[in-house]
């Protein structure tokens, strides 16, 4: 009698536990009533889920569809919002007998969260890349389960040990610089077997990286930055995720991804989103292959796929209070996905900004996905920031050349002489590198040369544009890309305990790198609040005699760069310029000494530059 009913209860243990419905994972965990778009979608994954009916109890919201796929580890619940109210309610799940309840909250909007300001042309931002800018807390370093166990600063593919905590015990350091926001390359889990230092393989889009912190973590990093008086950028990847990702280990359907049975790698020709003669299969071939092997490529076209990355980005705004988003890969993905996108975000944050990586080699190419370009119409990407790398190519360039008809300065004037492509460019991120570019310097004998830097820092904070700064750039951080790209990522010195010299103190740095530091500080701190560079018109003339000269003014205040791209000294003929010199002396912003602009002639030293203010 006894061992029949152990038998039979052993059996109704393992039958029930076989039977019971198991939510591995459920996203978003949460949501916000008052939403301008009033379909959430709840992904649901685990074992048989999609043999589930669900249910909500709550009073002012209402399922709207089910959908499920071949695979029956998922169940997608798309939920009407259009009445909803901020309420706690919960999500019933049955199958057969089997019932599970889960708890869901939809939360009241906090006040103000609509109307925040994204980044914008008064603002100049930093890269940093986490897991090289400071390691804060070196519990975080190892994480037991994570693929990627371990910390090696010799190796410049593996994961160094920075983290959300070094970056804020910094904030002080980057504040005083002058910068006014700080972009993080991506902090979302990278919990892949390679290369996971970097970021761009995201395996759960809903968690930060445990090796830089917790999801709280980051939030008080923002608020720590935003306490500063600085913005938050977050880089995100739609065109792909981590082949470690549970979306893509157990698909939840084979069109979830692009070429889902085998790698195909793409052209990398992303010219077919315009080309008028491309054929379909160039196309196809270009924007469905795979950036790279572990980088499973996202099918956008799917509209549950589209679905599920634009309600993650609303979220991370929503919840964690960042004021702009950096995307990675942009023109890789579906252009009508991608617009729809940048269109969702902005009907909910009006002023809220999106860069896209738009990195093309020329500025045609790029001003076809700026937002409202003639050259994609009808259609519009939506997307008000685009990443001017042409203009990067030719800084990189024409400090370096003696000045003539077409090099050296010449080649920025006439470059921006050709800005009538674009619909905005005022709305242009501008930069001399980034963390995937050579930095400025490639050796430290070219970072030597000061007078390049202070030309081309100059150049890059008084253009139309939005500047952005890559971490290290103002101690003199030097790298070439031949040299592998994770040596374009090393370490900030002082950044660890035990570092031979720490840059983030004055006493830390070399005689160099304070000069380096003070002339971009100096910058930084003048051009804040600078309406004439942030909002101000641009006029430029012809250089003559190999210098560059041009104004930016707003109402009543302008200002006058003088750039020689010349080895020797020049004399200028006033004359020229007379109708952007209002007043007969001005002080020079970098020298602070007065100028005398009342004569008819200027003499500028070979290789310098003079910033006048009126």
């Amino acid at each position: 009698m006894k061992k029949s009913y152990l038998i039979l209860l052993l059996t109704v243990l393992i039958y029930g536990t076989a039977n019971a419905i198991d939510v591995k994972k459920l996203e978003p965990a949460f949501w916000w009533a008052g939403m301008k778009n009033t379909e959430l979608q709840i992904l649901m994954y685990g074992d048989n889920i999609a043999k589930c009916d669900a249910k909500i109890t709550s009073q002012t919201a209402t399922i709207k569809e089910l959908v499920r796929f071949d695979n029956p580890n998922y169940l997608l619940v798309y939920v009407d919002l259009s009445t909803a109210k901020p309420e706690k309610f919960d999500i019933v799940l049955q199958r057969g007998k089997e019932k599970k309840t889960i708890p869901y909250e939809l939360k009241q909007r906090k006040e103000g969260s609509a109307e925040r300001t994204g980044f914008n042309t008064s603002d100049v931002l930093y890269l940093i890349m986490p897991d090289r800018f400071a390691n804060g807390d070196p519990s975080n370093d190892v994480i037991k389960g994570m693929i990627d166990n371990k910390v090696d600063r010799n190796d410049q593919y593996g994961r160094h040990g920075g983290d959300f905590k070094g970056i804020a015990d910094n904030l002080d350091y980057i504040a005083d610089l002058g910068v006014t926001a700080i972009w993080l390359n991506p902090t979302q889990e990278n919990d892949m077997p390679h290369g996971s230092y970097h970021g761009y393989a995201i395996t759960d889009y809903y968690k930060a990286d445990p090796r830089f912190g917790t999801n709280d973590e980051f939030i008080s990093l923002v608020d720590k930055t935003h306490a500063k008086g600085m913005k938050v950028v977050m880089d995100m990847i739609f065109n792909h995720c981590g082949s470690e990702n549970f979306l893509f280990k157990d698909m939840p359907a084979k069109d979830w991804f692009n070429f889902p049975d085998k790698y195909i790698q793409t052209t990398y020709r992303t010219t077919t989103q315009y080309d008028p003669y491309t054929s379909a299969h160039d196309k196809k071939m270009a924007l469905d292959g795979w950036f790279v092997e572990p980088m499973p490529d996202f099918n956008q076209r799917n509209p549950h796929v589209a679905k599920y990355l634009i309600q993650n980005s609303i979220w991370w705004i929503e919840h964690y209070g960042i004021d702009g988003i950096r995307q990675d890969t942009h023109p890789y993905a579906d252009f009508d996905m991608m617009s729809e996108w940048c269109r969702q975000v902005t009907e909910e944050y009006p002023d809220f900004n999106i860069v896209g990586e738009t990195w093309l080699n020329s500025n045609v190419a790029v001003s076809f996905w700026q937002k409202d370009s003639k050259l994609a119409y009808p259609r519009n990407s939506h997307l008000r920031t685009v990443m001017d790398f042409p203009l990067m190519g030719v800084m990189n360039s024409a400090f370096d050349e003696e000045s003539d008809w077409d090099k050296g300065v010449a080649r920025i004037h006439d470059y921006l002489g050709q800005d009538i492509v674009y619909a905005d460019p005022s709305n242009l991120l501008t930069f001399l590198d980034n963390h995937d570019t050579s930095r400025f310097f490639k050796t430290d004998e070219e970072a030597d040369d000061t007078k390049k830097y202070k030309q081309a820092l100059t150049f890059l904070l008084t253009t139309r544009g939005i500047p952005q700064i890559y971490y290290g750039t103002e101690v003199l951080m030097t790298a070439d890309k031949a040299n592998g790209d994770g040596t374009l990522r090393e370490n900030f010195l002082g950044g660890w305990a035990g570092d031979k010299q720490n840059a983030f103190t004055r006493a830390g740095r070399t005689d160099k790198q304070n000069a380096a530091y003070d002339f971009t500080q100096k910058m930084l701190q003048w051009r804040k609040g600078n309406n004439a560079i942030a909002k101000g018109s641009l006029k430029h003339y012809v250089p003559i005699n190999g210098v560059y000269v041009y104004e930016r003014k707003y109402n009543d205040r302008s200002v006058v760069v003088f750039l020689s791209g010349s080895d020797s000294e020049k004399t200028l003929d006033l004359e020229n310029y007379r109708e952007v010199l209002p007043k007969t002396q001005s002080k020079d912003i970098i020298t602070e000494k007065t100028v005398d602009v009342s004569g008819t002639s200027l003499t500028i030293a070979p290789r310098d530059v003079i910033v006048l203010e009126f």
